[in-house]
């Protein structure tokens, strides 16, 4: 029991996980521009995210553009746009196998450790698309941070940390923690007696010396 509520919790984590994902991918404040030097007092809030680039005006008003070409966006952009895709249909896919191999379904047969072996296949997919969703954040974040950093950007362009990046790592993490609970899932095999156990019946005669 213990065991099946642990893989519960796990597809649960995932499930989240993967929300997260696909909220954070969407989204388009990866990254928000920074309030430093002049720019502390602005009319304008720009964001960018990794399909289209928003302006936030004071007065309420929002204003998106998406990018018109993929060819002319950067390279780094483009990477991350493909390991995002590649992490939420690897979590798709973990999920499917650990559903499968869950113990409260049927769809995986009625073997219980060949479930929990596709159980823990499952684990390990959704910890690989979990690791393509933290390498896209991060790969992002890196280069945002040199760039705020480098002393040739212009103060009025230099971006900072938007709230999508955050969801994102949020849920790349929890997939990480349900895949980790799903391939732990995987029960030992069961230890066999030293010694073999005799069926010979009891002597019902007593020797004497």
């Amino acid at each position: 029991m213990a065991n099946s509520g642990l893989q519960i919790l796990g597809f649960a984590m995932s499930l989240i996980g993967l929300i997260g994902l696909i909220i954070g991918t969407i989204l388009p404040q990866w990254k928000m521009s920074a309030y430093v030097g002049d720019n502390i007092i602005t009319a304008v809030a720009m964001y960018q995210g990794l399909w289209m680039s928003c302006a936030f005006q004071s007065t309420g008003q929002i204003q998106c553009k998406v990018y018109d070409s993929i060819l002319q966006l950067d390279s780094s952009l483009q990477a991350t746009r493909a390991l995002m895709i590649v992490g939420i249909l690897v979590t798709v896919a973990g999920l499917g196998a650990a559903c499968m191999g869950m113990k409260c379904t049927t769809c995986g047969g009625d073997d219980k450790t060949k479930k929990s072996r596709i159980a823990m296949a499952g684990g390990i997919i959704l910890l690989i698309g979990a690791l393509a969703a933290i390498i896209a954040c991060s790969w992002f974040a890196h280069n945002i941070i040199r760039e705020f950093y480098n002393p040739f950007t212009p103060v009025n362009t230099k971006y900072e940390f938007g709230a999508a990046i955050f969801i994102a790592w949020a849920g790349a993490f929890l997939d990480v923690i349900g895949g980790g609970m799903l391939a732990a899932s995987c029960p030992r095999g069961k230890s066999k007696p030293s010694y073999p156990i005799s069926n010979r019946p009891p002597s019902s005669t007593k020797e004497y010396v």
